[in-house]
């Protein structure tokens, strides 16, 4: 009666419209006030504890505000140019390059959408002026951006790790190499179909371009190796790790590459200005940056609109975790494990089922919710069939991948569809051939753990020769 009261009230919720967020709040809050003796005040203790207790949380707002900085900066811009000069004069290359730079910024934002806004407002525009088919190339942007959840450091990872209680920089190691095999993927069969339907390719800028354009794009790629170096070099856990980044995106974006902030429109030297000058006046203008960057209206908008997506996120954590508390108290999970281990099912058998759920869970949920709510379920169940838990969270990230380009709540789609003003079945329609890919990407991951093993497990035997 308790199982069907707290899932019933869920889902009818959910039918009526009802925030996700309040949904697992209410259906918590019901169950808890007709089935169990904890008392109004027990449910907001747990809300509290929920997001106090866990210290791998504190990374989500850092991140988020990070993200936030980088993305308004012109570091998208940087980034595109140096993938171009990269890999654009190979057949396919520009659709390759943005395949490229989607998985460099994803290492940088952790966000899935934050990735396909930033890339695709500039590429999809680009790909189409040099002879690429609209269609194609936003399949192509909003395919790669769904990499921003699988490639660290990845805001979706750091959920798991709270729901589950795993190591969240063990996450990270286990997602590096199934987000760089999906670029790699997604790469060869942007050459395959070039190859097939002649798309243009561009000359080759020369190394001397290659190495400006890096440059420029170095201020934004170093935060790359400052997190994840920091994460696996054991040098800081993932939370320190984004607080440091936080401040890194924030003296880059507004000191660096002065794209936001009281410094956008001093130049670094102008013209016929002595180099000693020009550092003096910028040491200078630094300062009195800092002074004026409290009072910036562009610095406070972004700060602000991190906090409203970390308010948002947060929030409907702190509902889940009451949920998960519900779902602890009553042995829920215990009773679906010991009813799932009686049938008998091989582990390969019990991860069919596990991807079937989440594929169709994905369909009419944020993924964040989704992990929240299936986390703690199917979590104990994997743990009796012997399914290592990291293994377990990067099928569930890839499956959340999959679900960012499904309808009707598909993420991606609504922000390529904003980028392109085209509507969502058009998206739709241009995803397919790459959706089927990431669907075979799915089978490789399921059932060959140690792609994603293989990583946290060499960089264990380094620590613990």
């Amino acid at each position: 009666m308790t199982i069907a009261t707290l899932f019933i009230t869920l889902f009818l919720c959910m039918l009526l419209g009802m925030p996700i967020a309040i949904a697992l709040g209410f259906s918590s809050m019901l169950t808890i006030l007709l089935f169990s003796n904890d008392s109004l005040a027990s449910i907001a203790l747990k809300l509290y504890a929920s997001t106090s207790e866990h210290y791998t949380l504190l990374a989500i707002p850092f991140f988020i505000l990070s993200s936030a900085f980088l993305s308004t900066g012109g570091v998208a811009r940087r980034i595109i140019d140096f993938a171009m000069d990269s890999v654009g004069h190979i057949r396919g290359g520009l659709a390759m390059a943005s395949v490229m730079a989607c998985m460099l910024f994803a290492a940088v934002s952790g966000s899935s959408p934050a990735t396909v806004a930033a890339i695709g407002s500039i590429v999809i525009v680009g790909m189409v002026r040099a002879g690429y088919p609209e269609k194609f190339a936003a399949g192509v942007i909003t395919t790669s951006g769904t990499l921003g959840i699988l490639i660290p450091p990845s805001i979706v990872m750091l959920v798991y790790a709270a729901a589950t209680e795993v190591s969240a920089a063990r996450m990270f190691m286990a997602g590096l190499i199934p987000g760089l095999m999906m670029g790699g993927l997604l790469m060869i069969a942007i050459y395959i179909t070039a190859r097939i339907k002649g798309l243009p390719s561009q000359p080759f800028p020369g190394f001397g371009k290659l190495s400006i354009s890096l440059a420029k794009a170095m201020g934004g790629l170093m935060l790359i190796v400052i997190v994840l170096g920091s994460i696996y070099g054991g040098v800081a856990s993932p939370t320190e790790a984004a607080a440091v980044a936080c401040i890194y995106a924030y003296l880059v974006a507004v000191f660096g590459y002065r794209d936001i902030g009281p410094l956008k429109n001093v130049a670094w030297r102008n013209p016929g200005e002595a180099l000693p000058v020009a550092i003096v006046r910028n040491l200078w203008h630094m300062l009195l940056g800092l002074l004026k960057t409290p009072a910036d209206k562009e610095i406070r908008t972004v700060v602000r609109d991190g906090a409203k997506v970390s308010i948002m996120l947060l929030f409907i954590i702190g509902n889940a975790m009451l949920f998960a508390h519900v779902l602890t108290t009553e042995r829920i999970p215990h009773h679906i494990a010991e009813t799932i281990v009686s049938w008998g099912l091989p582990a390969w058998g019990f991860l069919i089922i596990v991807n079937l759920l989440l594929l169709a869970a994905g369909n009419f949920m944020e993924p964040s919710a989704i992990l929240l709510i299936m986390a703690p379920i199917l979590f104990p169940i994997a743990v009796k069939l012997g399914i290592d838990p990291i293994h377990l969270g990067i099928i569930m990230v890839v499956n959340m991948e999959i679900g960012m380009l499904t309808p009707p709540v598909g993420l991606n789609l609504f922000v390529t569809s904003g980028i392109t003003n085209r509507s969502i079945g058009w998206v739709i329609k241009a995803c397919l051939p790459w959706l089927l890919l990431l669907l075979g990407f799915l089978i490789i991951i399921t059932y060959v753990p140690q792609v994603s093993l293989v990583l946290p497990e060499f960089l264990d035997s380094l620590r613990n020769p």
